[in-house]
């Protein structure tokens, strides 16, 4: 982990928008890179002047959208049996996958959006948008909210957080564990967001028939 933050890191320092841009869209899809480990570094970065704040935030939601609408045209065009039968290779299971379906027929296009703010979830709701063939329009306009909403959250933690102690950035591991130690509103933030994808497991569990 700390190599791949260091990776991570270095994209965004050196590649700058575009880095941000494509890390952005590799979370949004099935790829493992946590998107608090981009938008808050370069959001301190940014008070430090090498970039801007709010085009920071732009780049974070471009490249979520561009992730999400990479996963929907896919799995518009492969259909469902496909995406069953290789998506074991990418953790994607059939019940993970019917779960998000079963979450997008309840909420519709609100389901996009709120989506974007619940861990797992966020990473699969594009997939059952492209098998139903949801609007593209419809769920790009909420891919776009949802994400800029989620990106805004996490700039703001790295100014307001990171920010207070500006060398960590040359340990990322040292600064993963000063943020576990002083967000602690960060912390009740990801206990509310657990508390309700639990929730959702449960809402969109299949109903058993009564004996």
């Amino acid at each position: 982990m700390h190599a791949l933050l260091n990776i991570w890191f270095g994209w965004v320092r050196d590649q700058g928008y575009a880095g941000i841009v494509v890390l952005m869209a590799m979370e949004s899809s099935i790829l493992p890179v946590p998107s608090e480990i981009v938008i808050p570094p370069a959001a301190f970065w940014a008070s430090q002047g090498k970039f801007n704040f709010w085009a920071v935030i732009l780049a974070g939601t471009l490249g979520s959208w561009l992730g999400s609408a990479i996963n929907y045209w896919i799995s518009l065009a492969i259909g469902r049996p496909l995406l069953i039968r290789f998506g074991k290779y990418f953790l994607l299971n059939e019940d993970k996958l019917a779960r998000a379906e079963r979450w997008l027929e309840r909420y519709e296009a609100g389901g996009i959006f709120f989506a974007r703010l619940l861990p797992v979830i966020r990473h699969l709701i594009s997939i059952p948008a492209g098998i139903i063939r949801m609007r593209f329009r419809t769920f790009s306009l909420m891919t776009l909210a949802g994400s800029f909403l989620w990106c805004t959250i996490l700039a703001w933690f790295g100014q307001h957080v990171i920010g207070s102690e500006p060398d960590l950035m040359n340990d990322p591991e040292k600064m993963m564990h000063f943020m576990k130690a002083k967000s602690l509103w960060l912390v009740g933030f990801v206990a509310v967001m657990s508390v309700l994808y639990f929730v959702v497991m449960k809402l969109t569990e299949e109903k058993q028939p009564a004996v």
